[in-house]
């Protein structure tokens, strides 16, 4: 099982990590617009998009990615360790 995240703080990676991996998913985080945005996000549970500190051409990236592979998203305004629990409490009810 796996989860991607579009957008946070770069010195929240290892934590967001940290949450997946204690709900059980690996975890990939993309802080920034990188040619391995395009290239990795593979076929994850599910998408989570940090709206609050992500660039709207990487959301719009993500967004095509999961239309196209039938992935669903998950939106939250803020990146703090709060929100994105609740966001993968959210991931596993669906």
């Amino acid at each position: 099982m796996s989860i991607v995240i579009i957008g946070g703080h770069e010195r929240m990676e290892s934590q967001y990590k940290s949450i997946g991996l204690s709900f059980g998913y690996k975890t990939k985080v993309y802080t920034k617009a990188s040619q391995k945005l395009n290239n990795g996000i593979g076929s994850p549970d599910a998408i989570i998009i940090l709206t609050a500190t992500v660039s709207h051409k990487m959301s719009m990236k993500a967004e095509e990615e999961a239309k196209k592979k039938n992935i669903p998203i998950l939106r939250s305004h803020s990146s703090s360790k709060v929100a994105f629990r609740e966001c993968m409490k959210r991931v596993e009810l669906s």
